[in-house]
């Protein structure tokens, strides 16, 4: 990772990931101070009215964790967790909304339309990392928040559980960055 480069107009980091993922979040989280952007996280769940998740990322991080209902307002220095069974979508002046539409790459919430959503809205200042998975969900995010000026990341590969999702995000799209977990975490605290 470059050390001198610093992205100083991140509006919202986006992070999306499957299988062993959890794991990665875990690691980073707790590191992490209130940051000056918004963090959403889309994770690949089970449907469920379970909030354990929430819960958990809750207990593990400083950053306060915000409940995501329909039409909710995004706000810096928060975390937002895309619920079970719903596609997130971002709007126009920093809403979130609720899709329950079909399932993409048999994943609601799909990484890809929330990736896809927010790179339309924020463009140059959205960030988007991928991490580990099993499936090819976040690959067509990850080229739609290139082609919009966005930066994207990936974890690197052999440091995923599931290295499938990362592998193919690498070898459809041109990442800024392909880091490992230590790196994620140093470029996450780097974003301004």
């Amino acid at each position: 990772m470059e050390k001198n480069k610093l992205i100083s107009d991140c509006k919202v980091l986006i992070i999306g990931g499957s299988a062993g993922s959890l794991d990665v979040l875990l690691k980073i989280l707790p590191h992490l101070e209130i940051p000056s952007f918004a963090i959403v996280i889309i994770l690949h769940r089970k449907h469920t009215e379970d909030t354990t998740l929430e819960e958990l990322i809750a207990v593990k991080t400083k950053i306060p964790v915000k409940e995501v209902e329909d039409k909710v307002v995004l706000e810096a220095g928060f975390i937002y967790i895309a619920p079970s069974d719903y596609h997130l979508l971002f709007e126009k002046n920093d809403l979130l909304s609720l899709d329950t539409s079909e399932k993409v790459n048999y994943s609601r919430p799909s990484i890809d339309v929330a990736f896809e959503s927010a790179s339309d809205i924020y463009g140059k200042a959205l960030v988007g990392i991928l991490l580990s998975g099993a499936n090819a969900d976040g690959t067509d995010g990850l080229i739609a928040i290139k082609n919009n000026g966005g930066t994207i990341v990936v974890q690197k590969p052999e440091t995923a559980d599931m290295p499938f999702m990362p592998n193919n995000a690498i070898e459809h799209t041109s990442p800024d960055y392909v880091l490992d977990v230590s790196e994620i975490l140093e470029f996450i605290s780097r974003l301004k």
